[in-house]
């Protein structure tokens, strides 16, 4: 399967930006890590909390409301994990270390894996097959938004099947064996390890808490994942979907979007997904200035959720009644691979 792959080397644009801003870009700061890092975990203790408490004094239907809350703040754990796995949260490597593995047990994720996949998504960004982790088009429907907006206990079951599958040692599927050869026995192992020390521990955790009568603690840290996903998927899907692949320009294949600044925080600022592929070593918290530098060279952005999907909802019909078409921002300048773009959408 190694052999199937090209690995081209791509000469992407990025928009220029002077070299003393962007090396004060690229610098890490523990502080603003950890102001990042612990409030997002501070939100979820409030939430945790008052769900618990709510659970305790027979308040279901406030239990349910914060229970929805808590989900939807603990499904951004994604976010937080995906800048960990980069190592640009925090300046220390000792601490980035830490929280990166606090987030993979928390929200369920493998950073072995994870990590051998975007790296590949960023150095060949929607050219299959060298990235396999976002392949256009990307197919959204009414019926995927509602089965992960409220519950979405498949997820959850497929979850549990993928890694009980990696903790006896099954790697399956192309993109899987493609990443982990046969011919790497030692890093398939730490693939296999950490997909065993999730299941072990989430099954101690929900063993040990039932025993004790603690059925809130699996509620929210295990199932937390499954449930409150409406506004993880609107932000997260809005990255690659309708753009282009096959194009040396980030500003054809990914999406800047305007967000409020509490949703940006929980999105751990990804809603700057251009500028984040352009220059991947610059930490989320410096992302909105690096916009804001290059934002004269970049596609209108459009302002908010509903502006976004608008557009969004537009492509994908226009896509479904022509399948090859795909959206071409407007950018300053000529688009680079343009005429390859427009050769593939026709």
């Amino acid at each position: 399967m190694e052999n199937e792959r090209k690995l081209r080397k791509i000469d992407w644009y990025r928009s220029p930006v002077e070299r003393d801003l962007l090396a004060a870009l690229n610098q890490r700061s523990d502080w603003k890590g950890l102001r990042q890092t612990l409030g997002h975990l501070g939100i979820l203790l409030v939430t945790g909390s008052a769900a618990w408490y709510a659970s305790t004094q027979g308040l279901w239907l406030l239990f349910g409301l914060v229970l929805f809350l808590h989900g939807t703040v603990y499904a951004f754990l994604l976010n937080g994990f995906h800048e960990l796995c980069h190592s640009s949260v925090f300046k220390s490597k000792n601490i980035n270390h830490f929280f990166l593995y606090l987030f993979s047990f928390l929200g369920s994720f493998n950073p072995v894996f994870f990590w051998a996949s975007h790296q590949e998504h960023h150095k060949y960004t929607l050219h299959p097959p060298d990235d396999l982790e976002v392949v256009l088009p990307i197919e959204l429907t009414l019926q995927s938004f509602l089965s992960t907006a409220l519950v979405n206990p498949w997820g959850f079951v497929k979850r549990l099947i993928g890694v009980t599958k990696l903790s006896f040692g099954r790697i399956e599927g192309k993109w899987e064996n493609i990443l982990f050869p046969a011919s790497n026995p030692a890093q398939r192992q730490r693939l296999i390890g950490w997909a065993r020390v999730l299941l072990i521990g989430h099954g101690l955790l929900t063993g040990v808490s039932l025993y004790f009568g603690a059925w809130q603690l699996p509620v929210l840290i295990t199932l937390a994942p499954f449930y409150g996903g409406c506004l993880l998927y609107l932000c997260n899907n809005t990255q690659h979907v309708g753009l282009q692949d096959y194009v040396p320009d980030f500003r054809l294949c990914t999406r800047t979007i305007r967000l409020h600044p509490v949703v940006q925080f929980l999105y751990w600022h990804m809603n700057f997904h251009t500028e984040h592929h352009m220059y991947a070593a610059v930490p989320c918290y410096h992302l909105q200035t690096l916009h804001r530098a290059i934002e004269h060279d970049l596609p209108p952005t459009p302002v908010g959720l509903y502006a976004t999907w608008r557009e969004i909802i537009g492509i994908l019909r226009r896509q479904k009644a022509e399948p090859t078409y795909q959206f071409v921002p407007e950018v300053p300048g000529r688009p680079v691979g343009y005429e390859q773009s427009r050769a593939i959408a026709a």
